[in-house]
């Protein structure tokens, strides 16, 4: 009976050191893995970004383009009297000659057009911005998953640890007659799932930072460090107020405006086709030495006319009037869309941030003391194993719940950050 008292004694002292088990750590680890480092190297490495923003480049280059004149055309020839030989200089009728001519659009039609271009440029400079907003996004979801993946492999670690104290306190307790032998085999069998879990975790892990290093722009093979944990900073934006800022700072949102201003450029450029260009010619008649002071020359203008303006001209403003209406139409359908996604992100926010709270304030204090029974219960030989198992287990959930919901707040502020195309990140909001 004595060494069944031992027994019992070790296993109080062995679950009475894991009853503060549940306490969220703050230490920062060596070697940690910081997010602003990974955001800095992703605006200089992402292809999908550099993509977006040589996409913007190219589109900068085609204003000039838009607005310069067709080349000048030039002609040179040989006028020849009769076919029989040649008679340069021997007749006034044969001459060398040599033309230039240009075309010349008629007034406003260049401005109109470097302005469509323009326009057009600038959309998609703002969708370079939008795409990099999203990357950035895609690197703190996928960093703070990560973070999550590992503290859970943490936290089964720790659960492991405690376990097979258990199954000790159970083999002990068993020795000495004071305990049953499925308590053994239960602590055995409940420390083999946890290998399970664990190997699933470091798998996601695994893929975790392959997908990280993607985005980012390194290789998928590069190895990467235990991200810090999250802090809890309080939100400051009401809801109305990110979607006012959506609307006025969303890359989305200016690249539709941007749109609708070069379709609508695109409809006086259209409606000024209905107006002709004037091509000019200069002709230059060179004779032999013969016939000096004879060699002509000559300047004529040229206009085409307009005379199939129902099937060609009239179409064409009808076509940029309708891509006015669809760039119209899908500017609104961005900011629906950017609204929507702003109100779901904001709820699932104010969600998190509830449940943490509950988890805090309520869940974690009765789950605990929850705990404390059972244990007391066990050291007294008034329960079994399962039991004390069973509430570990349920401490072991609700950490990682916790976790779980700080992850999610984080990544719905940071899809927030996307959306209203202002980031708040500072460099010291992140770590612990």
């Amino acid at each position: 009976m004595e060494s069944g008292s031992k027994g019992m004694k070790r296993v109080f002292a062995l679950f009475a050191a894991g009853v503060f088990w549940f306490v969220p750590q703050a230490a920062v680890r060596a070697g940690e893995l910081q997010l602003q480092g990974l955001i800095d190297e992703a605006l200089q490495a992402s292809p999908e970004i550099l993509a977006a923003r040589e996409k913007a480049a190219a589109s900068g280059f085609r204003v000039p383009q838009s607005m310069s004149l067709p080349d000048p055309m030039v002609m040179f020839g040989y006028q020849n009297e009769g076919t029989s030989r040649f008679t340069y200089n021997e007749s006034p009728d044969s001459q060398y000659l040599f033309s230039a001519s240009q075309l010349f659009f008629f007034p406003g039609k260049r401005a109109l057009k470097g302005e469509a271009a323009a326009r057009e440029a600038e959309s998609l400079s703002s969708s370079a911005k939008a795409v990099q907003l999203r990357t950035v996004a895609a690197i703190k979801e996928l960093y703070y998953d990560l973070f999550l993946a590992h503290q859970s492999m943490e936290l089964i670690r720790e659960k492991g640890v405690l376990l097979r104290k258990v199954e000790d306190a159970a083999l002990a307790r068993y020795a000495a007659g004071g305990g049953m032998q499925q308590d053994v085999l239960m602590a055995q069998a409940e420390k083999y799932m946890l290998f399970e879990r664990e190997a699933m975790l470091k798998q996601k892990v695994q893929t975790l930072e392959a997908l990280l290093n993607a985005t980012v722009g390194r290789e998928q093979a590069a190895p990467l460090d235990r991200p810090a944990p999250p802090v809890f900073v309080p939100y400051p934006q009401l809801l109305p107020d990110l979607i006012a800022a959506a609307y006025e700072n969303s890359p989305e949102v200016k690249a539709r405006e941007k749109m609708v201003a070069s379709t609508n450029a695109r409809v006086r450029v259209a409606e000024r086709e209905y107006y002709p260009d004037i091509a000019v010619t200069g002709n230059y008649g060179l004779k032999g030495p013969a016939y000096e002071n004879t060699d002509m020359w000559s300047l004529t203008t040229s206009v085409n006319i307009p005379l199939y303006y129902t099937t060609k001209q009239q179409p064409a403003v009808h076509e940029a009037e309708a891509s006015v209406r669809e760039a119209k139409n899908e500017l609104q359908t961005v900011k629906l869309k950017l609204s929507s996604a702003i109100r779901e992100n904001y709820a699932m926010l104010q969600t998190t941030e509830r449940l943490m709270e509950l988890y805090r304030q309520g869940l974690t204090p009765k789950i605990r003391q929850d705990f404390q029974s059972a244990l007391a219960s066990y050291a007294t030989g008034k329960t079994d194993a399962l039991t004390v198992i069973s509430r570990l287990k349920t401490v072991t959930e609700i950490e990682t719940s916790y976790w779980g919901q700080l992850v999610e707040r984080e990544k719905a502020k940071a899809r927030l950050e996307a959306l209203t195309g202002i980031t708040e990140f500072d460099k010291g909001e992140g770590r612990q």
